[in-house]
């Protein structure tokens, strides 16, 4: 038998404002470590430079993260100009220069090929497994691979500032899988000046917001404390996205042993993916048919 993971049994959401220099995976450790959970991931990974909501489910609340990690997502980045790194952001060694720089109405015009479903390749420095290695791994060695383009959909792509000839300020709104670098490095390409990400926070992400975020020095100010406790949301804040239907006493009974649930109607349609409450607690996320969920995620709550 494995061996039990120690911790609490505390189940929920904290939405962190993750700074620059750490890690998603090491903001998730410090979370588990402040409120001693024994079970804890995040919802989309952010680039240790990157900044912003990094939202963090607990318990429970992990059964919940495939639904806020499809949801769109807004992040508002910098792109240099006139320089291509190996890694498409600052971080990373310049490998190209250029000494064009495009004018505003070249960015607007450029920007609207990068709207809607489009196909992106991702960055050499980045998660994707090639032949069941991580790309950034290979990258290290300096290997250069061919990497196959990916669906995304870009919901909304803007230009919101020129501060200056070299760097343009701008704000997507895109589906899962999408890489922000990837866009500086394409839109470069496509002005003809190369380009790369130097600035990149998150804002929101489905339904949580940076502004709302708690920050990781107060994570360790709060640290153990019913303080702390008191900042997580419920496993419902991340089901913002489906329709809710409540069951009934019975249903819920049946849900809970993984059994469709007889539940009362609402805006879901047939078919539809939904989520079950009942008392105010979520229940079960399933498929809504004729009067009844039919469950694929029970919470144990």
């Amino acid at each position: 038998m494995g061996r039990r993971r120690k911790g609490r049994d505390i189940s929920g959401w904290l939405v962190v404002d993750k700074p620059a220099g750490l890690t998603s995976t090491a903001v998730v450790g410090k979370v588990r470590w402040a409120l001693q959970a024994r079970k804890a991931g995040h919802a989309g990974t952010l680039d240790p430079a990157a900044t912003g909501v990094l939202a963090v489910a607990l318990g429970e609340a992990t059964k919940t993260v495939p639904y806020v990690t499809d949801a769109l997502k807004c992040y508002r980045f910098t792109v240099r100009f006139g320089q291509a790194t190996n890694t498409d952001d600052a971080e990373g060694e310049i490998i190209d220069t250029s000494d064009t720089r495009p004018s505003d109405a070249g960015i607007e015009a450029a920007l609207a090929v990068f709207r809607g479903e489009i196909m992106q390749v991702p960055p050499q420095f980045s998660a994707v497994k090639i032949e069941g290695e991580r790309a950034y791994a290979r990258a290290r060695e300096g290997e250069e691979m061919e990497i196959e383009a990916r669906p995304l959909w870009v919901e909304s792509l803007d230009l919101v500032a020129r501060p200056d000839p070299d760097h343009a300020v701008l704000e997507m709104v895109c589906g899962k899988g999408g890489y922000v670098r990837a866009i500086a490095r394409d839109l470069g390409e496509a002005l003809g000046c190369l380009g790369h990400v130097t600035e990149l926070r998150r804002t929101w992400s489905g339904p949580f917001d940076a502004e709302d975020g708690i920050t990781v020095a107060e994570i360790e100010d709060l640290a153990q404390t019913p303080e702390l406790d008191a900042r997580l949301l419920p496993i419902e804040a991340g089901l913002a996205d489906l329709p809710e239907l409540r069951a009934t006493p019975e249903g819920a009974a049946r849900l809970r042993n993984g059994n469709p649930g007889m539940v009362l109607t609402s805006d879901a349609e047939y078919g539809e993916e939904a989520w079950a409450s009942f008392e105010g607690r979520a229940v079960a996320v399933g498929i809504y048919r004729a009067g009844e969920l039919h469950p694929s995620r029970v919470f144990n709550v």
